[in-house]
């Protein structure tokens, strides 16, 4: 019965977010808006002159990178709705109702999910009506999405526990500043043998990195030549690093929260 109330809470607070979401048109707006104009951007303003790594069409090298950096990217959004809620003393309001304790964090984190499924449709029908697609089955591209969401998910967790950490608007906004180069320096745009070495080795060992050459690989998209050991393994690396992420975030958000009132 816990269980089944924790749930039904939870699911409360997950409509509660998504009707706030769809409130405000700007967001909604942006959110659609987003993706096309990092596919138009990156795909024919600075690709124009770009050959990925083994061959091939750059736009179809480029748009599994831009999903999965799209992915990461949105954590933002999850700071700065957990900082907002809290400053607000909306936290501490849900807080004094009789409802389980995990139903805000876990709230959140649907409602987020939901938003990032949306996200992804979005961006998949314009990289469809740019030239892009898939070239090894259905299942494969299923597999590929689902590796998409579960870096979301893991990532979201970050975006939990920063959201209960930071105290002010001004903090959010230094997190956005410090998340861009962590998202950009993967190997979503380049390979990383092309980059200096050390810059090459922190951008393939990125978690980022790992989910877009998996699924580089599940899409039959052009990716670069898999010569280390990041790059042999990156199917496992890709299940692989979500699972520590939440392993860590998972916890310290669950404890951060629980620490507010005190």
């Amino acid at each position: 019965m816990s269980l089944r109330w924790a749930l039904a809470d939870a699911w409360i607070i997950t409509r509660r977010d998504l009707t706030h979401w769809v409130m405000e048109p700007v967001r909604v707006v942006w959110a659609v808006i987003f993706p096309i104009i990092f596919i138009l951007l990156f795909g024919y303003v600075f690709g124009s002159g770009m050959t990925p790594p083994e061959g091939g069409d750059y736009i179809e090298f480029l748009i599994p990178g831009l999903f999965a950096t799209t992915m990461a990217f949105s954590i933002s959004e999850t700071v700065t709705a957990m900082t907002v809620d809290k400053d607000k003393g909306v936290m501490d309001r849900f807080r004094s109702m009789p409802m389980a304790p995990s139903a805000i964090v876990v709230g959140r984190s649907l409602a987020d999910m939901v938003n990032a499924v949306l996200g992804l449709v979005v961006m998949v029908l314009c990289a469809l009506a740019v030239g892009w697609g898939w070239h090894d089955g259905l299942g494969d591209a299923l597999a590929a999405f689902a590796l998409l969401l579960w870096l979301r998910f893991a990532l979201q967790w970050v975006g939990i526990y920063l959201g209960l950490l930071i105290r002010t608007p001004e903090g959010v906004a230094a997190m956005q500043g410090m998340l861009f180069p962590i998202t950009i320096l993967t190997s979503a745009y380049v390979a990383p043998e092309l980059m200096p070495g050390w810059l090459g080795t922190l951008a393939e060992w990125n978690p980022i990195s790992s989910t877009i050459t998996a699924t580089r690989d599940l899409f039959g998209n052009p990716g670069w030549p898999a010569e280390s050991w990041v790059g042999e393994h990156a199917l496992g690396l890709a299940a692989v690093w979500p699972l520590l992420i939440i392993a860590v975030f998972l916890p310290l958000s669950v404890r951060r929260f629980q620490r507010l009132s005190r």
